[in-house]
This record gives C-alpha cells, structure tokens and sequence, in this order.
C-alpha cells in the first residue's frame, strides 16, 4: 500500500516537473503562444506591426500635408447654333448665332516642391488659365501666380505666398521599381483629397504624346482631377507626378482626351524628371535643351537585324539646324553619341535633350552601307509648334 503510494506521488511531481519545463520553454521561445494560452492575448497583430502592411496611414498622414488641390479657371467663347425646324431646316440645316463667353473650370492637383511655396502641377491643368486658387490641406486657399511651364513634359510650376508650408520628401534613391506599392493622392473628380492603393506595373512606358516620355505605369486609380497629384512609396515619399490614364485619343489640345471603359493603367511622371524640369524653370523660367535640328525613329527590324544595334534613323533634317550644318541627311542611321551606343529613338532624345545648347557632340552612323562620323554644335530646341514635331 505505502508503495503503491509512493509509485502515485513519484508521478504527479514528475508530470508537474514536466509541465513546469514546458511552460518555461513557452515563456522563453515562444511567448506570443504562451500568452494565447494563459488568454491574455487577443490573437491579433499588436500597434506595432498593424502599422506596416496591414496599413499606410502613416505614408499618407506623411505626405497628404504637401498635397494640394487646384482649381483653375478661364474664360472660354463659343457659338450659340440655332437649328431650323421642318422644311426649312433641311435647306438650312443650322444657322450660327452669337458668340458668348462662359467661365469654365479646370480641377486638379499639385505637389509642393518647397517650403517657400512652389507648386508643380501638370500643364494641362493651369493650360490657359487666368485665375488659379490653390487649396491646401489645412484648409487654406491661396491664389497662385504661374512661374513657368514645359509643354513637353507636361509639367507647369506655380508659386503660393501663405507663410512656410510643407513640402514633400523625395527618397535618396527615387527610382520606381515594378512590384513597388504606390499611393496615388489627389482631388478626383473635384471629391476633396483622396488615397488609392496599387503597385508599380510597368516603368519606361511612352504614350507617344509628347517627345520626352517616361512614364511610371500603376494600378492605383487615378481619375479626371488626379493629374499633378502625388504618387508615393510605401514611406509617403515622392516617386512620380500622376498625369494620365489609357487610353487617350488624340485631342484639340494635342494632348489626347479620355477614352473611358480601361481601369488600372494610369501613368506618373517619374520625380527625376520633375525635379530637373521644376530646377529649369526656377533658374531658368523655362526648360533649356540641347538640339541637333532634326526628327527621327527607331531603326526598322529589318536594319537593327543587319547592324546588330539600336540606333536612330533620321526622318527629316531641319534646314540650317546643327545636323544640317553637318551634313547629315534624311535616312542616315546614328548609332553613337560621343562613342556611346544609342539605344533607341527615346534614348537618343533625353541624352541630347541633357546636354547644354552650345555643347559640341561626336555623331557616328552609317549612310546606307558606309560608316559616317561628324563633329556638330548643339543649338538650343525650339518650342514645337516651330520644329514641326
């Protein structure tokens, strides 16, 4: 019996000195289970992790600050037509009336670059404006004055005088990666600020709208009222200025309008460019290029195929421009620029777009099957309604 007994309390103090190792080992290796157990813990992710991927109010709280809405205005006339009914109207069809001036209004969104109250938007928004009010997240509105524009890549600079004001934080390295997520923030359809979510689809892209494209395709929603708003990372930090959704058809602005019915492809301007047209045109009041005076393509299949490289071929030489000047003609195909393979028509463009008006630049190419190379000075690229581009 006293064995028996023994036997019996031997067990429960070796079970009880199991249960107490393990408890322990819990408590050390593992104390989100341990406290599942003791029912001290929710389940749930705590603060601290709820904030990384299950949201980005902490990306949005950083960036929305910098982000303003903007609404311009203009006076625009037009012809009031009068239809003529029954008999008369198939002889006549319409007669014009008078002409009449409405006001019109333009929304959209901008970034502020700088605390001193510089704005970047796209073009397209301020186009023709006579009278631009900038709202800002605080709640302010300040009338905007326009310190200069680029056509070709869409991108116009404002200026607000309101006192110090929150600028945007631009990452060490801005360069957009697919997969990134992104944060599309603006003023859709004139709603009041809005966020969307997304990624980076696609880098590089060109809608064949403009002659400098580089565009950062997303998924992220962007709509009529986004344009100049900010696309930023995961950090609220910029990556891009929204400018356009697909498809765009061509339009009397020669911009392109909406065709509606695609969703998730929308395209930003990457900040790199951003930065180097807004620098232009606070130094400048416009955006300086370097020119060789003519317009060009990218080398057809069957000619990159026979000279195992990219290149450009010429399709107009502009008279008297650089390329004129130095001889090139109409079909020459340029494979380098200063000893440095040329990709394609897009690569050829932003490098010559880089250097300054005046720079002296090494062409080499070949005219039909004979290897060419020519010394020509940069001029500075005409507005392009003068080249014809």
């Amino acid at each position: 019996m006293r064995t028996r007994l023994y036997n019996m309390l031997a067990f429960l103090l070796g079970f009880a000195a199991v249960g107490i190792v393990a408890a322990f080992a819990l408590a050390v290796f593992a104390p989100d289970v341990a406290d599942r157990i003791r029912g001290s813990g929710s389940g749930r992710p705590d603060a601290h992790m709820a904030r990384g991927p299950v949201s980005y109010a902490d990306a949005v709280a950083h960036a929305s600050p910098a982000v303003v809405n903007i609404y311009a205005n203009k006076i625009t006339t037009y012809r009031r037509i009068y239809q003529i009914p029954n008999l008369t109207q198939r002889l006549l069809q319409y007669v014009p009336g008078p002409v009449l001036k409405r006001r019109d209004q333009s929304l959209g969104s901008g970034v502020v670059f700088s605390s001193e109250g510089y704005v970047l938007t796209n073009n397209h928004v301020i186009s023709g404006a006579d009278d631009i009010q900038i709202a800002l997240d605080d709640g302010r509105v300040a009338q905007a004055q326009v310190i200069g524009s680029d056509a070709e890549t869409d991108l116009a600079v404002l200026k607000i005088d309101v006192g110090d004001l929150p600028a945007i934080d631009i990452p060490d390295t801005p360069r957009a990666e697919v997969g990134d997520v992104v944060l599309a923030i603006g003023n859709p359809v004139g709603l009041g600020k809005t966020v969307t979510m997304g990624i980076v689809s696609a880098t590089g892209r060109q809608l064949k709208v403009s002659a400098y494209e580089d565009f950062i395709q997303t998924d992220a929603a962007i709509n009529a009222g986004n344009s100049g708003g900010a696309l930023v990372n995961a950090l609220g930090e910029l990556i891009g200025i929204n400018t356009a959704i697909y498809p765009r058809a061509p339009g009397a602005d020669g911009r392109g309008t909406t065709v509606q019915g695609t969703e998730g492809i929308g395209f930003a301007i990457p900040v790199a460019t951003a930065k180097a047209v807004l620098d232009q045109i606070l130094r400048n009041g416009r955006v300086i290029r370097g020119w060789i005076g003519a317009d060009y393509t990218d080398v057809p299949q069957r000619n990159a195929s026979a000279l195992r490289s990219g290149g450009a071929l010429l399709m107009r030489v502009v008279p008297d421009s650089p390329a004129a000047q130095a001889g090139l003609l109409a079909g020459d195909v340029l494979l380098k620029l200063d000893g440095t393979a040329i990709v394609d028509q897009a690569d050829l463009r932003g490098r010559e777009a880089a250097l300054a008006p005046g720079t002296t630049i090494r062409v080499e190419g070949l005219r039909g099957d004979r290897p060419f190379e020519v010394d020509l000075v940069l001029a500075e690229r005409p507005a392009p309604s003068t080249t014809g581009a």
